[in-house]
């Protein structure tokens, strides 16, 4: 397939066919020309070699006001996706000695050693969430997502951060519209507004009150002169929740459905025959819970193969594209196989950006899987694999709900 700049493949907001969207933008070539939903051109990036490079070239920067388009005055304030393409001030948005400063006291907080240590209160929140699933009779059916994949991570995140559970529904009502491609515009604005005043209030009672928990630890940073303003300390909370919960659920929740539907790679590692770890990293990278990254803006003009990002265009990133690029993880790369050796994904990113909680998240699903299938052996989904939607979010692989038999 050919494609010349002025084609864009136009991402579905409904997110009704991931695989097949990723299959055509595979095939569009490493650079595909794309239409985010609300008729916003971009680049995607979907082959796995040219990503690790982009991922690492300096003319693409994070800086929203190299954004043609954005200078223009050609993105609304109520575009959908403006809380991910400008989230404000944090080390997602910034590059070289900002983001270095930046990310600096969240990287500390979360090296594998340090992520280590919560391996035991991980599996304490676990085994509390298994009990309240054995209270369900054998013959319910169970939305896994709503009763174990949602609560786990955002208990392990709230913790780390110092956030109340009691402001866990409203959070959770928040982040589904800020991350969704259908909400309406009136509320896009109301929601981010919303969202920052609830990290406001959260960082002014953890000044207030300081505990052993991340966000006290950016405000003293600040106070002891590293400089971080109150902006920044805010959008890097909401950054860390977001990130934090998001990416683990669908983690759980896609390898769940990845081995309910090959019982023979469920078999392998109920056997010890392969690792837990093993199942993480091929979830990973066949159903990569990010299924595109936002965005980057290229300073100057960027060749990519046969083609160009013109100085002043925006790139994403197509994880899910990329996961299953056959160049990159050979004529198998569309079969879920647990047995993959070596399996170099990059589903957590490549360079300076990489996601400083990958280690936390395989943690928690490396606790988490084996729990449940320890607890529940037999554990089926309730409802044909083509019955499983996804939610209306173009950036997750996210499901509405799990629903499953717990045996």
């Amino acid at each position: 397939m050919t494609q010349s700049s002025a084609e864009r493949i136009a991402l579905d907001p409904f997110v009704t066919d991931l695989e097949a969207e990723s299959a055509l933008l595979r095939a569009a070539g490493p650079l595909a020309g794309v239409e985010l939903p609300g008729g916003v051109p971009v680049w995607a990036v979907t082959h796995h070699a040219e990503a690790r490079r982009l991922l690492t070239d300096p003319r693409l920067v994070k800086d929203i006001e190299v954004w043609g388009a954005w200078r223009r005055g050609e993105i609304p304030a109520d575009w959908p996706l403006i809380g991910l393409a400008n989230p404000g001030r944090s080390m997602l948005t910034v590059d070289g000695a900002d983001h270095r400063r930046l990310r600096t006291l969240v990287a500390q907080a979360l090296t594998p050693r340090r992520v280590e240590l919560l391996r035991d209160r991980v599996g304490e929140m676990t085994e509390e969430l298994l009990d309240g699933l054995a209270s369900h009779g054998p013959g319910d059916v169970v939305d896994l997502k709503a009763e174990f994949a949602y609560p786990l991570p955002m208990n392990v995140v709230s913790e780390l951060m110092g956030i109340a559970r009691e402001d866990h529904p409203r959070l959770k009502v928040l982040f589904d519209r800020f991350f969704s491609t259908q909400t309406p515009p009136e509320e896009v604005v109301a929601t981010l507004s919303e969202l920052g005043g609830m990290m406001s209030r959260i960082v002014e009672a953890r000044r207030a009150e300081p505990g052993d928990d991340l966000t006290s630890a950016l405000i003293q940073a600040s106070e002891d002169g590293d400089r971080l303003t109150d902006e920044e300390i805010v959008n890097t909370l909401q950054l860390m929740i977001a990130a934090g919960h998001e990416t683990t659920i669908s983690l759980i929740v896609n390898a769940v459905v990845n081995l309910s539907t090959h019982p023979e790679q469920l078999a392998l590692v109920r056997s010890g025959e392969v690792g837990w770890d093993a199942v993480v990293e091929e979830t990973l990278r066949w159903s990569t819970p990010t299924s595109h990254v936002l965005i980057r803006f290229a300073t100057e003009d960027v060749p990519v193969g046969d083609r160009v990002i013109p100085a002043g265009d925006a790139l994403i990133v197509s994880y899910a594209a990329i996961g299953r690029d056959e160049q990159a993880h050979g004529p198998t790369a569309g079969v879920f196989d647990i047995t993959r050796s070596p399996n170099r994904h990059i589903a957590f990113g490549h360079g300076p950006h990489v996601c400083p909680g990958a280690a936390l998240s395989r943690l928690e699903a490396g606790v988490a899987l084996p729990a449940l299938y320890a607890r529940f052996p037999e554990l089926r989904l309730a409802v044909h694999p083509k019955e499983l939607r996804n939610k209306p979010v173009v950036t997750q692989n996210d499901l509405y709900e799990l629903p499953v038999h717990l045996v």
